[in-house]
């Protein structure tokens, strides 16, 4: 009988709203489900949202919900769901559901969630679990036995600087607490590269036990139209969340002094309502040569169309851990202009975009010049080599094995 890997997720599909997290989620289950029965235990509803999704069976373990984003209605892998509603994410239904599964391995997918993290390692730590010989479904119970499921933590890039300083009185309490109560000795802990691993050794010691993994990435999109492009103008797409880590304003700014015709799409959620106001502010203040327009959230499966009408994704973030979208982009022919605090570095020598100091603006300023001035010949070989680039890092990672590696 096939490993069981329980998966603990703020948000799944088809949420959408919390972005990468939900990305890494879905295409781990994909990867790893023809090697693993993968169960994934989420909350009911979208980030921020106040109502669940509609039409998906909440308080049960379902098969995965199907989305307009999967070719045919396909399923989100061969996994089950148990789409939890508010008050299924007590201490007692938790632990209820991890009985009921009997894991071989917990997967945790966030940092800083009481419910999604702290509860099931405390659980796992400090109460026995059932084992047995088990059915296909998660209700065939055991009895109880005090063999324990390796737990494996993937803190999302929850802990470079950059995302400790919001809310770092919280943050800061809950990672003394996880020191305190020595969870931290518990679990592998994923690093989807160096940087991330060195940030987890910060925090709690050289002896902890880590793993480095970059995440599964989707599948790499087909040959795409490549859109016309005319020397002296851009089409530049922003996708992510309007949230100062992100630096939207940032590239509002250099777009203030950028020599050529520039049109910018920005699609994501303005989660932060105040720091939307300060760049809607920048964006009253550009010159008539750049033109912004917000298309405001937008479910994953309808990007790649969205992307694909653009010449350049462009993000000057202060740190992604992975960056889906960065890779998503690349598949498609886009060449990146993204800062240097991401694992995708070396753009430039392969002609696939440019990664830039962010204390270097006038970089990025020149960047977007460059790729204004491409004609349609030049863009077309940038085009071609951001594909190349991303497929030939995929085709290097043995990803596969070394998860399973990591789930044994």
């Amino acid at each position: 009988m096939l490993k069981r890997i329980l998966l603990f997720a703020d948000w799944y599909e088809p949420g959408f709203k919390a972005g990468g997290p939900i990305r890494s989620c879905v295409n781990f289950v994909r990867s790893m489900s023809e090697n693993y029965q993968v169960f994934v235990f989420t909350s009911d509803r979208d980030l921020g949202s106040t109502q669940p999704y509609e039409g998906v069976r909440t308080g049960e373990w379902v098969a995965a919900a199907r989305t307009a984003g999967d070719a045919g209605g396909a399923r989100i892998g061969d996994a089950q769901v148990y789409y939890s509603p508010p008050e299924g994410l007590g201490w007692k239904n938790i632990r209820r559901q991890m009985d009921a599964v009997q894991p071989d391995f917990i997967y945790l997918n966030s940092m800083f969630s009481v419910k999604f993290t702290i509860f099931p390692l405390l659980i796992n730590r400090w109460l026995p679990v059932r084992t047995a010989d088990r059915g296909s479904h998660p209700t065939d119970r055991g009895s109880y036995s005090g063999r324990k499921p390796r737990v494996v933590l993937a803190p999302r890039g929850m802990l470079r600087d950059s995302a400790v300083r919001y809310k770092s009185g919280k943050k800061k309490l809950f990672l003394s607490a996880i020191r305190l109560l020595g969870l931290h000795r518990t679990v592998w802990w994923h690093a989807t590269d160096e940087t991330e691993a060195a940030d987890v050794r910060r925090f709690f010691g050289n002896k902890v036990k880590v793993a480095v993994l970059p995440n599964f990435p989707a599948a790499v999109a087909g040959d795409a139209a490549v859109p016309l492009k005319e020397a002296g103008e851009v089409k530049l797409i922003y996708i992510g969340r309007i949230h100062p880590i992100k630096n939207l304003d940032y590239l509002l700014t250099v777009l203030r002094d950028v020599r050529t015709k520039v049109k910018l799409t920005i699609v994501g959620a303005a989660e932060d309502s105040g720091y939307w106001d300060k760049c809607r502010q920048i964006i009253k203040e550009l010159p008539q040569t750049v033109e912004v327009e917000y298309l405001g959230e937008i479910a994953n499966h309808q990007l790649p169309a969205i992307t694909a009408r653009h010449h350049i994704f462009i993000s000057p973030t202060q740190g992604e851990n992975f960056g889906h979208a960065i890779l998503e982009a690349l598949s498609l022919g886009k060449p990146a202009l993204i800062s240097d605090q991401t694992p995708w570095r070396g753009l430039a020598a392969a002609k696939a975009g440019w990664d830039i100091p962010l204390d270097s603006p006038g970089r990025f300023r020149e960047a977007i010049e460059q790729a204004g001035a491409f004609g349609q010949e030049e863009y077309e070989g940038w085009s071609c080599s951001a594909r190349q680039h991303v497929k030939k890092i995929i085709d290097q990672q043995d990803l596969i094995n070394n998860y399973q590696k990591l789930f044994t």
